[in-house]
C-alpha cells in the first residue's frame, strides 16, 4: 500500500485574534522564550512592517498576562537541567543562548543557580545518573571525558575526576590540549 503525499494546502496569514490565540496555544503546549516564539509566529503572518507591529502587540499581551516570561523561563530551565539531567553550567549557558534568552537574564541565572554549586559533585552525579563507570582504558578516557565536556563540565572538573580514579598520566595528556572556553558540543 502506497500512500501519496498531498501538498498541503498553504495557510491563510492570521490576524491579530488569531495570531493571538495561536501564541497562547503554542505556550500551552510548551514553554518558549520570546524569541522562540516570535519566529514561531513569523511562519503564520504575511512579512512587513504591518506583521512586526502585530507581533509587537501579542507579545505585550502576552507579558501582560504572564504568559510570556524569559527570566521564568531561563530559570525553570535551568533548574530542571541542573536538578534532572545534572548538566553544568556551561552547557546550560549555551543552551539558553541558542533558545535566544538575552545575555544578560543568563549570567544572572547560572550566578543563582550555580554559585553554590560544586561542579566536582554534580560531574559525579552526573556520570552516576548516565551510568557511567571508570574507564579501563584510553578509548573508555576519551570518551568519559567528552560526555563530561558535553555535559557542560569544565576541562579542569574533568581531569580532577579522571584523576581521582587514579587513570595512568598518559591517558590523561589528550585532556591537557582541551580550551577551558571551547563551546559544549
Amino acid at each position: 500500500m502506497t500512500f501519496s503525499a498531498q501538498p498541503r494546502k498553504p495557510r491563510p496569514p492570521l490576524d491579530e485574534a488569531g495570531l493571538f490565540d495561536y501564541a497562547v496555544r503554542s505556550l500551552g503546549r510548551m514553554m518558549r522564550t520570546e524569541a522562540e516564539l516570535r519566529r514561531l509566529m513569523e511562519k503564520r503572518i504575511e512579512p512587513g512592517p504591518a506583521a512586526e507591529a502585530m507581533m509587537a502587540r501579542v507579545t505585550v499581551r502576552l507579558k501582560e498576562y504572564g504568559y510570556l516570561n524569559d527570566t521564568v523561563f531561563a530559570e525553570t530551565y535551568t533548574r530542571l537541567r541542573q536538578e534532572n539531567e545534572k548538566f553544568g553550567q556551561r552547557r546550560v549557558r549555551q543552551s539558553l543562548s541558542q533558545k535566544g534568552v538575552p545575555q544578560q537574564i543568563i549570567g544572572d541565572v547560572i550566578e543563582a543557580r550555580y554559585g553554590n554549586t560544586n561542579e566536582d559533585t554534580l560531574a559525579r552525579e552526573h556520570l552516576e545518573r548516565k551510568r557511567i563507570k571508570k574507564p579501563e582504558n584510553e578509548k573508555e578516557t576519551a570518551r568519559v571525558m567528552r560526555r563530561l565536556i558535553a555535559a557542560g563540565f569544565s576541562p579542569s572538573t574533568v581531569y580532577k575526576i579522571l584523576r581521582q580514579w587514579d587513570l595512568p598520566e598518559e591517558t590523561l595528556a589528550a585532556l591537557e590540549s582541551v580550551d577551558e572556553d571551547s563551546p559544549v558540543e
